[in-house]
């Protein structure tokens, strides 16, 4: 987000991308994730792009995720690794394989690095090391500068080809467009990176309407659940980065060589008549009155709070609604999600 990558802009950054490179952007905002499962459903996204993820198994409600993705004219997807979401296309699909940031990129002027923002705002380069899977393999800047200009032909004033050549010059360009990264190739070529600015931390500045820190008392607000029923929240195990999941043991809470498991608190297990290590389905109940079911779960008597429950995703996606997220983020409802345990036929 902090290069542009949102689909609600800031018309600041996008009046900063027009003086420096001569075109004008579109003002009207795009879609996120929920919002772009909705124009596929609907038809009014017909194609669909990904630079990387797993968008299928990241995504709420996997049925109707998958049938809108079904109803495209094209899926793209430029992937490291094969996933789940590759197998689920439209009429027409491509995978682009591409470089893993662990692989030696080397373009017409060498060598390339790329820079990654770690959750404590530090820019740092990224290196690759390994020789890569195949010679054949085209690095995501490479990819991009490709498409955009087959796409945009002669009529492009953007220097694409440089860019691909030399990723230098598309930091120059950054420099020239995102507050924070003046003289960006200088500063991360320090072995530490450099940290963004915060005006709070740097300055003790508030950039807020009254100049001050602002704080705010929400009253404390909870789900009542009807009897019978848990709060699941969905979550992800030690061996699991997002949707990548390395192995089916999850070290932070004694679970092993298992996924499909349902964390109970032992009280609540005992009221509801559910036995450690017995196998129910999770039935989630929501206002649209459709059962959606994740059938095969092994409960695991754990010390959860009580009334509340939690299992693994991306395996609990199909418990959540897609019209179920918060109010101003329109992020899925994923950590609270009223649920009813029924016997499996597995058990």
């Amino acid at each position: 987000r902090t290069m542009g990558i949102f689909e609600r802009p800031a018309p600041a950054f996008l009046d900063a991308l027009e003086k420096e490179f001569g075109f004008t952007p579109p003002r009207e905002h795009g879609y996120d994730v929920v919002r772009a499962i909705r124009a596929l459903r609907d038809g009014d996204a017909k194609v669909f792009f990904a630079m990387g993820g797993n968008f299928v198994s990241a995504s709420p409600d996997t049925e109707v995720t998958e049938a809108a993705m079904r109803r495209a004219r094209l899926t793209v997807h430029v992937s490291t690794k094969l996933n789940r979401s590759h197998v689920v296309t439209g009429a027409r699909a491509l995978i682009l394989p591409t470089l893993g940031r662990t692989e030696r990129d080397l373009q017409g002027s060498g060598e390339q690095f790329v820079t990654v923002e770690d959750s404590m705002g530090m820019v740092h380069a990224s290196r690759g090391r390994l020789e890569p899977a195949s010679t054949h393999l085209l690095s995501e800047p490479a990819i991009v500068c490709r498409l955009a200009r087959r796409v945009l032909g002669d009529d492009s004033r953007t220097p694409w080809e440089e860019f691909e050549k030399d990723y230098a010059t598309v930091r120059d360009r950054i420099a020239r467009v995102i507050p924070g990264f003046e003289d960006f190739n200088a500063r991360v070529a320090h072995p530490a990176g450099f940290a963004l600015p915060h005006a709070p931390r740097d300055e003790r500045r508030f950039p807020t309407a009254t100049g001050k820190a602002n704080f705010t008392a929400a009253p404390v607000e909870y789900p009542k659940l009807p009897e019978g029923r848990l709060l699941l929240q969905t979550l992800r195990s030690h061996d699991q980065y997002n949707t990548t999941i390395y192995g089916l043991d999850d070290r932070y809470r004694g679970i092993k060589n298992g996924r499909r498991v349902v964390l109970v608190n032992p009280e609540d297990a005992r009221s509801l008549g559910v036995a450690d290590g017995s196998y129910v389905d999770l039935v989630s109940e929501w206002q649209d009155g459709v059962e959606r079911r994740a059938p095969g779960f092994r409960v695991v008597h754990y010390p959860t709070a009580l009334g509340c429950a939690a299992s693994y995703y991306p395996e609990t996606n199909v418990l959540v609604p897609l019209d179920a997220t918060a109010d101003t983020s329109n992020t899925p409802a994923s950590k609270s999600v009223v649920v009813r345990l029924e016997q499996s036929a597995t058990d």
